[in-house]
């Protein structure tokens, strides 16, 4: 009876060993997990005291380099605008008229004007009356101040001030006027020259001679 009793417990012992021996491998994948994912945390946070390494990608993909922004392309610069193109200059030689020193009679001059279109062209023949360069050649209109001067449907209109110094007596006065039509009627366009003093018509230029409004070759006598 008691070596029953004693195998019993013998056996009973190797049962538990057997048992206790067959729990341990079932344990090991379990701390086998634990070191391979406190290894994992220790790849990806690196080693304690060590720099991590700028050039590598922490996620496991290949190192992308660093984009470039683009560079803005320079504004193009504006073509400079071209400017209109001057009308071309014509000369011409024109007749025009004075007086002697002793302003007894009208002689006829001669200029040279340079003009791109007709109101240019009248303007420059009114400067040729005032002017000269020949002593012998005395200008009747060199007083007087040309304030504007339009050419339209074959008139010119002149629009002048008379200073007190450009004041002439009957003689002069009359053949200022002669000598202002003879110079703008050479040119077969003019039709009529309008003469305003400070923008009114007048009676008389300079007191002595009746004054036509417009001048024409016919009340002009040419």
């Amino acid at each position: 009876m008691n070596k029953k009793l004693t195998l019993t417990a013998v056996s009973a012992v190797l049962l538990m060993l057997i048992a206790g021996c067959g729990d341990k491998p079932t344990a090991a994948p379990a701390a086998e997990a634990a070191q391979n994912n406190t290894a994992a945390v220790g790849g990806a946070g690196g080693n304690a005291g060590e720099t991590p390494d700028n050039g590598a990608d922490n996620s496991g993909g290949e190192i992308v380099a660093p984009s470039t922004a683009p560079q803005a392309e320079p504004s193009p610069t504006p073509a400079a605008t071209a400017e209109p193109a001057q009308p071309q200059k014509q000369s011409q030689s024109i007749e025009v008229y004075y007086t002697d020193p002793q302003q007894m009679e009208l002689v006829t001059g001669a200029a040279t004007i340079s003009f791109a279109n007709d109101t240019e062209k009248y303007n420059e023949s009114f400067k040729a009356l005032q002017t000269s360069s020949n002593a012998e050649q005395v200008p009747l209109w060199g007083g007087m101040e040309l304030k504007s001067l339009e050419f339209k449907d074959g008139q010119v209109t002149l629009d002048i001030h008379k200073p007190v110094e450009a004041q002439l007596g009957a003689g002069g006065e009359a053949m200022a006027i002669s000598a202002l039509a003879k110079t703008f009627f050479q040119f077969a366009e003019v039709k009529a020259v309008e003469l305003l003093v400070d923008g009114e018509q007048v009676e008389s230029l300079m007191g002595h001679v009746d004054l036509e409004h417009p001048l024409t070759r016919e009340n002009s006598g040419l």
